[in-house]
């Protein structure tokens, strides 16, 4: 698990908070517009799985969890269900699953009246749904609530996304396989593989390695900050949301 400490990686002196997608959706208020739209499916694409967590966790199947995951963005890109992200919200992860509550509500309700037709939800967005199943049977399903789970698997897409990032910008650095070795810091509470030895594995003084791997811790909480920014309305809620992140891995 990561190290807690990133809770605390703060500056006192920072920087103006940036625009990001879910600030651009709130901002635009009840007038939709193409750059709102445009945010809202960069988020979407990017935060899926917990959503089809949460709803293998309440009962559907596989093509059932895959259907309603779909047909929900379709329903908040396509029929301006943007104009209900209200800054009450705060937090993308609150809007979506408000939002998906209601949105299954709706779908019940009409399931009484009509079977759902074939091809009613056309797919405006491309899910990675071929590996959705396999990630969900790695989560703790019998342990877990579909809410707890849902919070638990938006947590895990946070510090993927993120590895995911850092690991592309060493890529472009040609530092890939220093990162390759280096990432287990990143990972764990304590140094788990003595400096000395990675030294030798990666044929560098240990002191090099040290500052290596400093950098990219330092890195590392850089992303996450900036990635968790992504998905709140403003920069005072960014440790609260990185406590909160953190409070769901460890349940």
């Amino acid at each position: 698990m990561p190290d807690r400490k990133l809770r605390n990686s703060a500056s006192s002196k920072r920087p103006r908070f940036a625009t990001t997608h879910w600030s651009v959706v709130l901002a635009a208020g009840k007038s939709s517009s193409p750059n709102q739209k445009q945010a809202l499916e960069t988020l979407c694409q990017g935060y899926w799985f917990p959503l089809y967590a949460y709803l293998r966790q309440r009962g559907y199947n596989t093509h059932e969890a895959e259907d309603y995951t779909q047909a929900f963005f379709t329903h908040i890109l396509e029929k301006h269900d943007l104009q209900a992200a209200d800054p009450k919200y705060g937090k993308f992860r609150s809007f979506l699953l408000i939002r998906l509550k209601y949105f299954l509500c709706d779908e019940q309700d009409r399931a009484k009246a009509k079977k759902r037709g074939g091809g009613r939800n056309r797919k405006i967005l491309s899910l990675g749904f071929q590996n959705a199943e396999d990630q969900y049977a790695l989560e703790p399903a019998d342990q877990l609530s579909p809410e707890k789970l849902f919070e638990k698997s938006w947590a895990l897409t946070v510090l993927e996304r993120t590895m995911d990032r850092l690991e592309n910008e060493m890529d472009k650095k040609n530092n890939k396989k220093l990162f390759e070795l280096l990432k287990i810091y990143l990972t764990t509470e304590k140094d788990v593989i003595p400096y000395r030895n990675m030294a030798k594995e990666l044929k560098m003084p240990e002191g090099s390695v040290r500052v290596a791997v400093h950098r990219l811790r330092r890195r590392y909480r850089k992303l996450l900050r900036d990635e968790i920014a992504q998905t709140v309305a403003d920069e005072d809620q960014i440790d609260e949301e990185m406590g909160h992140l953190f409070d769901a891995l460890a349940h």
